[in-house]
């Protein structure tokens, strides 16, 4: 608890138990003055609400007279100058109470983003000249060697060069199972070092790292206001001026017109004042909202204002880039099919020996699936055919690997493959040795990302890729799409999504998911933009509305979820406040409510107002 909750706390403990000495002390003392019993009330009176007083003065000095202070001062003033000093004393107690509540739950909320920015680093141990210096991660240039040691937390992105650990990235990602990483993987600042001692060789300089850019976004987030937020702005803006009216009105038409004494009409008119704060309103919808940002940050995804959060509850279409979305965007062996009397270690074997001298993709999934280490001294006379693949001699014996057009030019009769993807053909001096498929593979949770979505009720979930039809139309069925456009250039992808927004209906939503540098056209475009964060691009991170910090494409409908979820609680507060405002507003009117009514209004109202709020900051 922070030490301005903690003084609060303090003022409205002591002030209780002097408001409780200021009611028991006529029946201790009978006959007791009436000066030294308001006196008693007034000094229970300016502990509690001294500074709320004092603020409503300040306020009225720099033009902003029609605030919750001026509201609260002028009714319990007003309570007190009627003789009502018990109520006016409960009035600013409760009051306080409510303030009390509403400090703690935006500390808890704003906690949860504060545990997020406990990703920054505070040092970086940078290796010059032989020996190791602690500097500012500021201070670090692309290109340097860092000294990452365990319990440390990764300063800046960069490739490990010497080392092996495991990485705690729950903070950046929300995932509890550490990452292994060794000699030669990428990782990102933010994660904390949990064994080995690493050296990392720096990539990015500190502003352009992702701790960097989570910051900023995190930071950021609270600047874009959803519509609710604008509207509740609007609301007490006009509001609070025109229940004020009312409340003078109510004091002085009726009786004027009526005839009779003043008090009762100031009395009912004090309790219209206590009741019209619109303290619940205003505090508890950019509460909720803000509940909702932490809710999601903590689960892995980082939505940069509550207007993305409102707009991803109206989501009806979901357009999707396939590679690195849907995909991992890394080539694989998928299967192995060996020639009879061949078996699958012999044909990976020897397809792995004649690719080892390539770079490409393909040629380092093969050696990616083989696991052992290649002796290139048992390789000689490699010779690579672009567009057709590779021959080299291995063990003594003419290796041929590469498509089907290959095969063809050496005379070998291959088998026909059916399977969707890269197909590798192998020949052994001139015997056919069978084919290895190699396919960018589908994401563990894909599908259950396509499914979460549906039960979102998406009402078209559509697929965009550049690969070609035979490959598109395998992915989109394995994973339940049916909507899919192949063949697809960047500018198609974005006049596909325009075309798509012209569908859809007045108020509803579309979100466009990808991970790519291509991508960022159409984040950009779309009404959601939606980047996988993990290993998307910093242009694509950048030109979208949220960003997935894992590659799990399932967190998708998670967002959604959150949105919706953070939706209901703020139009579960929105309809009970003003229901519960506007009824005991007429009641207060009308002489049936009194002023401890009016104290539930506002406070009552106020605290489950804010109480409910907090549940948006619960990301199951």
């Amino acid at each position: 608890m922070s030490k301005k909750l903690k003084k609060l706390l303090r003022r409205i403990g002591i002030g209780a138990l002097l408001y409780l000495l200021a009611i028991l002390v006529p029946y201790i003392i009978p006959n007791l003055n009436e000066n030294i019993e308001l006196g008693l009330f007034l000094f229970a009176y300016f502990v509690i609400g001294g500074e709320i007083v004092k603020a409503a003065v300040k306020n009225i000095g720099h033009g902003q007279i029609f605030d919750e202070n001026f509201l609260m001062s002028i009714a319990t003033i007003g309570a007190f100058l009627i003789g009502e000093y018990p109520e006016a004393v409960a009035v600013m107690l409760f009051y306080q109470v409510g303030e009390w509540f509403q400090s703690y739950a935006v500390g808890k909320s704003r906690k949860s983003i504060a545990e997020l920015m406990d990703i920054r680093p505070d040092y970086a141990n940078v290796i010059r000249g032989g020996n190791t210096e602690e500097v500012s991660p500021e201070d670090v240039v692309i290109g340097e060697t860092i000294l990452v040691k365990p319990g440390e937390r990764i300063p800046l992105d960069g490739t490990v060069t010497k080392g092996s650990s495991s990485l705690d990235t729950m903070a950046l990602t929300g995932e509890s199972i550490p990452r292994d990483v060794a000699q030669g993987e990428e990782i990102i600042s933010g994660c904390v070092n949990l064994s080995g001692v690493l050296e990392v060789k720096v990539n990015k300089v500190y502003g352009e790292s992702t701790v960097a850019r989570i910051l900023e976004l995190v930071e950021n987030a609270g600047s874009k206001k959803s519509e609710a937020e604008h509207f509740i702005t609007k609301f007490a803006r006009y509001y609070t001026p025109v229940v004020v009216i009312c409340a003078v009105l109510l004091a002085f038409v009726p009786p004027l017109i009526l005839g009779g004494g003043f008090t009762t009409w100031i009395y009912r008119a004090l309790s219209f004042l206590v009741i019209s704060c619109p303290c619940a309103l205003v505090i508890s919808i950019p509460l909720s909202f803000f509940g909702g940002l932490g809710g999601a940050s903590r689960a892995g995804i980082l939505v940069k204002g509550s207007n993305y959060l409102e707009a991803l509850s109206d989501a009806e279409i979901v357009v999707m880039d396939k590679t690195g979305t849907l995909t991992k965007g890394t080539f694989a062996v998928t299967k192995i099919v060996p020639a009879k009397g061949i078996t699958e270690g012999e044909l990976l074997e020897n397809a792995a020996y004649a690719e080892s001298y390539s770079n490409h993709p393909i040629s380092q999934s093969l050696l990616t699936a083989y696991h052992y280490a290649i002796d290139k001294s048992l390789i000689s006379d490699v010779e690579e055919i672009a567009g057709h693949g590779v021959c080299a001699v291995y063990n003594g014996s003419r290796i041929y690997a590469g498509n089907s057009k290959w095969m063809e030019k050496q005379q070998i009769q291959a088998q026909t493959a059916e399977e969707i993807g890269t197909i590798v053909h192998v020949a052994r001096d001139k015997d056919y040795l069978g084919y290895v498929v190699i396919a960018d593979e589908i994401k563990a949770d894909a599908k259950q990302a396509i499914d979460g979505l549906k039960a979102a009720g998406m009402n078209k979930i559509i697929m965009l890729t550049g690969d070609q039809k035979k490959t598109a139309d395998s992915v989109a069925g394995e994973l339940g799409i049916a909507e899919v456009y192949y063949e697809l250039l960047p500018k198609d992808k974005v006049d596909r999504v325009e075309e798509l927004l012209g569908n859809k209906s007045e108020k509803g939503k579309l979100i466009f998911v990808g991970d790519g540098m291509n991508d960022a056209p159409v984040l950009a475009r779309a009404d959601i933009g939606i980047a996988m964060g993990g290993l998307g691009s910093d242009a694509a991170i950048e030109a979208a509305d949220v960003v997935i910090m894992t590659d799990e494409p399932s967190k998708i409908a998670k967002a959604i979820q959150i949105s919706k979820r953070t939706l209901i609680i703020v139009k579960q507060n929105i309809v009970f406040a003003i229901g519960v405002k506007v009824l005991i507003l007429l009641l207060a009117a009308v002489g049936i409510a009194t002023m401890w009514a009016a104290v539930f209004a506002d406070v009552g109202v106020a605290v489950i107002a804010i109480l409910n709020a907090m549940r948006a900051m619960r990301a199951k």
